[in-house]
Formats: C-alpha cells, sequence, structure tokens
C-alpha cells in the first residue's frame, strides 16, 4: 500500500511541480509556478528590453500576457526546449506560470505516433476480440499488441532521453526567465 501512495505523490508532483527540477521529474513536459513582486507590465517591458538585448541567442515572443522563450536557429538543436510563461496579475504580484516543452513540430510528430500506436492497438485488440468469440487463432492480433505496446514505451524513453539531453538549456532559459522576472 505504502508502494502505490508513493507512486501517486509521485504522479501528482509530475503532473504539477513547484520547483523547476526537470531532472527529477517524470513529465515529459515540466510545469512550474513562480511569483514575481513585479507587475504584469513591468516583466513584458523588461522582456522587450531583453528581445532586442540577447537577439543573437534567443528568440523572444510576447503575445498578450503570455512569454515564450526560444534558442535562435544558431543554437537550437532536435532536442532543443522552449519555455511558455503565462503572467497573472494578483494584488501586489504576479504569479507566473511556466511550462517547458520540445520543438512544438517535435512535439506535433510525437503525438501523432502516439495516436496512431494507440489506434492500432485498439483495431488489433477489436479483432483479438471478434477471433476469439468466432474460436480462430489471436496470437497474431496478440503479437501485434504486444509489439504496439513496445513502440510505446519505447517512444516515451526517447522522448525522456531528449528531455534530459535539453535540461542544461532549460536551466539556461530558467535563467533568462528569472532576468525577466528582476
Amino acid at each position: 500500500m505504502k508502494f502505490v501512495q508513493h507512486l501517486l505523490k509521485l504522479y501528482i508532483l509530475a503532473l504539477k511541480s513547484e520547483e523547476m527540477e526537470p531532472e527529477k521529474s517524470i513529465a515529459l513536459r515540466p510545469k512550474f509556478e513562480v511569483e514575481s513582486k513585479n507587475s504584469v507590465d513591468k516583466i513584458l517591458e523588461k522582456a522587450k528590453q531583453l528581445k532586442t538585448e540577447l537577439k543573437a541567442d534567443y528568440q523572444i515572443k510576447i503575445i498578450d500576457e503570455h512569454l515564450y522563450f526560444y534558442f535562435s536557429k544558431e543554437k537550437r538543436k532536435y532536442y532543443s526546449p522552449f519555455l511558455h510563461l503565462e503572467l497573472e496579475a494578483n494584488e501586489d504580484k504576479t504569479t507566473v506560470k511556466g511550462l517547458f516543452g520540445p520543438e512544438q513540430l517535435l512535439w506535433t510528430l510525437f503525438m501523432f505516433l502516439h495516436f496512431i500506436i494507440a489506434g492500432l492497438f485498439l483495431v488489433f485488440a477489436m479483432m483479438a476480440y471478434t477471433h476469439w468469440s468466432l474460436k480462430q487463432s489471436v496470437v497474431l492480433d496478440f503479437s501485434i499488441m504486444a509489439i504496439m505496446v513496445v513502440f510505446w514505451f519505447s517512444l516515451y524513453f526517447m522522448a525522456r532521453l531528449n528531455r534530459e539531453r535539453s535540461v542544461p538549456q532549460m536551466h539556461e532559459l530558467e535563467d533568462l526567465m528569472y532576468k525577466v522576472l528582476e
């Protein structure tokens, strides 16, 4: 029972981590939440200032109360992360909700492959049930379902490997975020 409780705690921490420790998170897109004493307008002004100063190393996009930090094309690798910040004004402070993620194209491909694998798994599960109810062989159906499960896990571990490679760049983006929030 304690093991299940421990796993549940890890899962909840992975879904919403208050601290930025991507090395310890099992989530592929780590989330965090910090607070700043500065107002939203002051943070946006600082982001605009840094956008021009750091143009060679970073791309900063500002859309309403959302900030997106990317690496420049020269520093970007296929596993390079981006950082999305959502600014929420409170009474005397600003709540900043952050999300690290892979490049959108890579994430879209990753999700597409997940849906294809899940779809094939479900199709062969239905075929296995049909063959079983007709008293036919289900070996091929279960074999393909097992292969889909192996592909599912391999996709997850490939994504974790890419995230581990991107941890130093995540910390770079985190430092940039704190420059904006100062």
